[in-house]
């Protein structure tokens, strides 16, 4: 069984792609608390699915077992396998440690799996932030990776970032992957980059990024051919066609969608959770009213400036101009989900007049590819920003 590392690793979509494929998870390390507990009750419900006990996981999604009952069944290992700490250049000697201790029984580390986080490196986060870019410490935290890299010497790594990596620049003009390539290159690693898109892994979602894959000098290895993998026709209409309205029951439709079972998104047995959104104030019901009406009649997305002056709040009229937008169901792929889901649903309004809202914490979820059997832990905002930062499992 290959073994794996994973630095930054959120709410853990990234690692989920790697455990369905039966890597071994030793280490994740994350400085968000309820990112940390979702992947406490992640790495749980895969304990007991191996026990066969999955009954005691669907009585804590059916709220018959507090947390803490629930946390019992995390194992020391468990416990010592979920670091819940900010990395930073400080603190990266004691992570060391942690990690030196994790890898004890086993005679090697296969695989560093991460993606920094990325919003100094994206065009928006860049034009937010200018010269103030290069010091921000988002900006230098793939030398973080770097020095884990170095110090435990795994066979291979991936490591995810936004597409904004590849233009992004220092004070010198000098691009960021080009340091990053050659401080891979001191350490004995060559690497190689694609951007790949969602998409074409079978995620509704448009979504671009890009992903190293670096291997170690001497080793026969290359980046792999993707190009084969096979595509199908299916809508994001797909993803909600069994969800009741968030004002109904709380039941599923016991006809699952074919998307759901090919992809492996809702199994029969799975209960609904987290099918909850945001409030909606009476002003803003009116704008989603008019975004899926005009999507629906005219295929077209409204303007901010298109809006009746009764409805507009922002004086800023030429830029971000798209700020309320439709999750299209008849597309064969949605906008780019986004931690900013997490402040606000504008962007991401469910196509129904009857109920005009922002989609829900499960929706989000199956537009990144997350099982349903997958609970976020935290509150709703908690919820959103961790989907939104997510890996889509499907894709890793």
């Amino acid at each position: 069984m290959f073994t794996y590392i994973d630095l930054f690793a959120g709410a853990g979509g990234l690692s989920e792609g790697f455990q369905r494929e039966n890597y071994l998870p030793l280490f994740h390390i994350e400085m968000d608390n309820a990112a940390c507990n979702t992947l406490r009750t992640r790495q749980i419900y895969y304990n007991l699915l191996k026990e066969n006990k999955l009954s005691i996981y669907q009585d804590y999604l059916l709220k018959k077992i507090p947390q803490e009952q629930y946390y019992s069944y995390l194992s020391q290992n468990d416990k010592d396998s979920i670091c819940n700490e900010k990395l930073t250049h400080e603190n990266i000697n004691n992570i060391k440690k942690k990690i030196e201790q994790r890898l004890k029984p086993y005679t090697n580390l296969d695989l560093l799996i991460g993606g920094p986080p990325c919003q100094t490196y994206s065009l928006v986060g860049r034009a937010v932030q200018k010269n103030k870019v290069h010091t921000d410490e988002r900006t230098h935290l793939f030398k973080l990776y770097i020095d884990i890299l170095k110090e435990f010497k795994p066979k291979l790594f991936v490591f995810e970032n936004v597409t904004g990596l590849l233009s992004a620049k220092n004070e010198k003009g000098i691009l960021y992957l080009d340091i990053i390539k050659e401080s891979f290159s001191k350490i004995g690693y060559y690497f190689d980059y694609k951007v790949l898109n969602a998409r074409d892994f079978g995620v509704l979602q448009n979504r671009k990024r890009v992903i190293l894959i670096g291997w170690k000098k001497g080793i026969s290895f290359k980046y792999p051919d993707f190009s084969t993998i096979p595509s199908e026709d299916f809508k994001v209409s797909d993803l909600f066609l069994d969800l009741p309205p968030i004002d109904n029951n709380k039941y599923l439709s016991a006809n699952i969608p074919q998307y759901l079972q090919s992809y492996n998104i809702r199994e029969k047995h799975d209960y609904l959770t987290q099918h909850s959104t945001r409030s909606v104030n009476s002003r803003d019901k009116q704008i989603y009213k008019l975004a899926i009406t005009t999507w629906e009649k005219e295929k077209k997305r409204i303007s901010y400036n298109m809006l009746p002056e009764d409805l507009t709040t922002h004086k800023n009229k030429t830029a971000f101009l798209d700020r309320f937008k439709v999750v299209a169901p008849d597309l064969t792929y949605s906008q780019t989900v986004l931690a900013h889901l997490s402040k606000d649903g504008h962007y991401y309004i469910y196509p129904d007049k009857k109920q005009c809202r922002s989609i829900t914490v499960r929706e989000a979820a199956r537009l990144q590819s997350f099982p349903d059997n997958y609970f976020f832990e935290g509150s709703i905002f908690q919820a959103f920003k961790q989907i939104g930062n997510a890996v889509p499992p499907l894709m890793s």
